[in-house]
């Protein structure tokens, strides 16, 4: 791809949208940022682009970012914006950030996907390879943006990547050496019609440009990611927490075996992993494949394994106090993820519900609820459609804030109980992003 004296514009000034506007100007290139949100939200943005002389606009997208030869899509701009569709009137080609990125990045990328699972697969998957002595990069939803780091990656070093299917959306030659899809489940419907398959087509673009040379590793138990699978050319690898593979992972009596080509190569038990639960088993499982096919050994997985202590904002224990665990979830955006967090815990829940719908069916989580959660503290834009489905089944109360949801939740929860904000919704109606979502509930709770 050529850059220099290129004129590009790039739609988003948060991390993607700062990290390839200072990309673009390092390979000689002309980058104008523009972004519609006001200056409150961009403070840091705002900083960073005068501090690298980068042009920008905020508060409205002029017509000035079609005065360009290529525009980069941040991962928040949806498909359907007034951008896209004047960028598409004018034949003006679109990418995103990690397109831009892929085109200057030397190593090889693992390249991480799935509805749920993927920061935390991600992270596990960058601590088992720095462990088994790789030069390893953490980049994408999480940790720094692909742009900011792909000039500094050499060709024998690797790059981690968390990738949404927003980032999928507007890619063309994007071609991971390492493809992963951890499973799919309905999200953001809101963002692709409503329609599930648009979605799950989404996903799948992870691997379009893949070959023999490149892997796949997919979760056998996911039944929409199976049944949507179309031809392609990379090898395959899978993980199953149900049944056995012969090229891939599997768990059978709190151990997980990993064969390829029908030759078991390595095996450990749960207890050996730090972090509990079968979907971390899953994520585990498709962390190890991962490595493996890298070449790492047997004995440095398992010890980072046994040392990874989870991520930030995902069932994260804040503090116990009183004898009640106040857990932190914040990165549970859809229902998918609430089910895995209310699986997680045996003692009665408060349950911090709500934010910025997706298309959420709360169908999903009723049983689990009604068995497992004494009262919903239903919070933001969707709290009425909270209270109104669940009311009938259990005490909800619909509070103006996140803060308020908390005191009241402290109010009641007694020993041997649990808080936990899980709010199975995108945080935008009220907050910058899902971390700062879990800083504020955080700061919250470390105040009581």
């Amino acid at each position: 791809m050529e850059i220099k004296d290129k004129k590009i514009s790039i739609i988003g000034a948060v991390k993607s949208g700062v990290g390839a506007a200072k990309l673009i100007r390092n390979l000689g290139g002309i980058p104008f940022v523009s972004d519609s949100a006001g200056e409150e939200k961009l403070t840091e943005s705002i900083k960073a682009l005068k501090e690298n002389k980068i042009d920008f606009e905020i508060g409205n997208h002029s017509e000035r970012v079609f005065d360009c030869d290529l525009i980069v899509i941040s991962p928040g701009v949806p498909t359907n914006s007034s951008i896209i569709q004047g960028a598409t009137d004018r034949k003006i080609k679109i990418i995103s950030e990690i397109e831009l990125a892929f085109n200057f990045c030397k190593g090889k990328i693992v390249a991480i996907t799935g509805t749920n699972g993927k920061t935390t697969t991600t992270s596990l998957t960058g601590h088992i390879l720095n462990a088994c002595g790789f030069k390893t990069y953490v980049a994408g939803n999480i940790g720094f943006a692909f742009s900011e780091i792909a000039l500094e990656v050499k060709q024998n070093e690797v790059v981690v990547l968390e990738v949404s299917s927003f980032q999928l959306d507007f890619i063309d030659k994007f071609k991971p050496y390492i493809a992963m899809i951890l499973n799919i489940t309905p999200d953001h419907l809101n963002r692709y019609d409503y329609k599930y398959q648009n979605y799950i087509d989404a996903k799948l673009r992870i691997y379009m440009n893949q070959d023999k040379e490149d892997s796949l590793i997919l979760n056998n138990d996911s039944e929409s990611l199976i049944k949507s699978l179309i031809n392609h050319v990379s090898r395959d690898f899978c993980f199953s927490l149900n049944e056995k593979q012969n090229n891939g992972c599997y768990l059978a009596d709190n151990k997980i075996y990993y064969f390829k080509n029908s030759d078991l190569q390595f095996s450990c038990t749960t207890a050996e992993i730090n972090l509990k639960g079968e979907h971390n088993y899953a994520n585990a499982m498709a962390s190890i494949i991962a490595a493996k096919i890298l070449g790492g050994s047997n004995q440095k997985i398992k010890e980072a394994l046994g040392s990874f202590a989870g991520v930030e904002h995902r069932l994260e224990l804040v503090r116990i106090l009183e004898g009640v665990k106040y857990i932190n979830d914040s990165k549970a955006t859809n229902i998918d993820s609430v089910w895995y967090a209310l699986r997680s815990f045996d003692e009665p829940i408060f349950l911090i519900l709500g934010g910025l719908d997706k298309g959420n069916d709360y169908n999903q989580i009723k049983n689990l609820v009604v068995e497992k959660v004494k009262k919903i503290y239903a919070i933001g834009s969707s709290a009425e459609k909270i209270f109104n489905f669940f009311h009938s089944f259990v005490k909800v109360e619909i509070t103006k804030s996140l803060e308020d949801a908390v005191y009241e939740a402290n109010k009641e929860a007694r020993e041997n109980e649990i808080v936990l904000l899980s709010p199975a919704c995108a945080s935008f109606d009220m907050f910058l992003s899902y971390e700062h979502r879990g800083k504020v509930f955080k700061e919250v709770v470390n105040k009581l």
